[in-house]
């Protein structure tokens, strides 16, 4: 099954890495669209964002994907020496797996490392023997949306502070995932705008006091940036 997003950014490059970062993709799994080219105005003025459209291909979770899993977990499980009993779903193409232990923070670990690790390697694992990619969501105790919950907080907090002292500020480092959540919070902000600076694992977000003339166009599109 073919899907597509689009989605904005200062150059088509830039627009680009932002999509593939959002799908946890890399450029040889997706075909690129440019809907709109960036276009720079006189002097800078009415400038506008290039607009990309991704497409890729999406793989409906089966009975045999949901066996692939749970075998590799399993051995997994059993490899860390971890008593570990797991419920795997799919909804909108997504194969979710929620984790149960009597000690769930050996499974999430400091702001989800391991629970990250996890989802990593049995995506990595399940994907390099499919056709068509299996988008997984692992989590534990519910800790995913209060992370979300947490991340989403934080945002509207800084916010406040930046539009209080009219300055930007520059958050701690987070994984792409976690920086994904602070730009949707604020994206639709009427006084900040977001993007990020540094290289991984340090990467951060910046949230900066005002808003740019490219994030008041387009709002149907993601409006944060991911600058490098």
């Amino acid at each position: 099954m073919l899907k597509s997003i689009e989605v904005q950014g200062r150059t088509e490059d830039e627009a680009i890495e932002l999509a593939l970062e959002q799908l946890e993709m890399s450029r040889d799994d997706v075909s690129v669209e440019i809907i709109e080219q960036a276009r720079t105005g006189f002097l800078g003025i009415k400038s506008t964002a290039a607009i990309v459209k991704v497409t890729y291909e999406t793989s409906d979770a089966d009975e045999s994907h949901a066996e692939r899993i749970s075998s590799f977990l399993e051995g997994l499980f059993d490899h860390m020496d971890l008593e570990v009993s797991f419920d795997i779903t799919e909804s909108d193409g997504t194969v979710n797996v929620v984790l149960e232990s009597q000690d769930p923070g050996a499974l999430i670990g400091r702001r989800g490392e391991t629970l990250d690790a996890i989802q990593h390697l049995t995506g990595y694992a399940i994907n390099r023997s499919t056709t068509g990619r299996v988008r997984i969501n692992l989590d534990a105790e519910n800790y995913r949306q209060r992370r979300n919950e947490a991340l989403e907080n934080l945002a509207n907090r800084t916010a406040g502070k930046v539009m209080k002292y009219r300055r930007n500020m520059t958050l701690d480092p987070m994984n792409a995932y976690e920086r994904h959540v602070i730009h949707s919070a604020l994206q639709k902000h009427d006084s900040v705008s977001t993007f990020s600076v540094g290289n991984e694992p340090n990467r951060r977000v910046v949230v900066s006091f005002g808003k740019s003339k490219e994030n008041s166009e387009h709002s149907d599109s993601p409006q944060y940036k991911e600058w490098r």
